[in-house]
């Protein structure tokens, strides 16, 4: 036999002989954490959290198409689902107006959040009608309107907006549209 062969076997009687009276522990599973009762954390929707910035940043580019809005400029819009009548009613401000917002003197980004947060509540309230004043755009220098045309392009995606026209002199003409929203039933 060689030495490490010896040796090896050596190794092995020596363990024998140290673990000799020692008893197997039993095992007890009753305390075993088990991996559903440590609740992973939520995965950070990275993708999503990117498509919303994407969003957010096309939504405060103004197409070329509402740049040329000009203060006395009406707004228009009727998805595909309203009728003409129930449209017609709108613009001729036969709806009752549940809420307001006015957006004067807030920049883009103020008016956007203001805008998000008032038709959320109105939704909540089950509100059908409200009117956002955003003014005809008088105090913006030689530029024209900056508020108008964005309250025009946000009101066009959001989905809980069915139709919105420029409201009547009364209410503020064309510095304000009346806006028809979607019941929550």
């Amino acid at each position: 036999m060689s030495q490490k062969s010896n040796s090896s076997a050596n190794n092995k009687t020596r363990f024998a002989d140290l673990v000799k009276g020692v008893k197997p522990l039993e095992l007890d599973h009753s305390n075993r954490i088990e991996e559903s009762a440590c609740p992973k954390p939520s995965p950070i929707p990275r993708e999503t959290l990117k498509d919303q910035l994407r969003v957010l940043k096309e939504s405060l580019d103004v197409s070329l198409e509402y740049k040329d809005l000009q203060p006395g400029d009406s707004l228009s819009f009727r998805g595909h689902r309203i009728q003409k009548n129930t449209f017609r009613k709108l613009k001729k401000g036969q709806y009752s107006v549940g809420a307001e917002l006015d957006l004067h003197g807030m920049t883009i980004a103020d008016a956007q959040l203001a805008l998000t947060q008032f038709l959320q509540s109105a939704r909540e309230k089950n509100i059908r009608c409200v009117l956002i004043i955003h003014g005809k755009g008088y105090g913006s220098n030689n530029q024209g309107p900056k508020l108008k045309p964005m309250v025009n392009q946000w009101l066009q995606i959001r989905s809980e907006v069915l139709a919105f026209c420029s409201a009547r002199p009364a209410d503020g003409g064309t510095g304000a549209v009346y806006v028809l929203l979607k019941s929550l039933n």
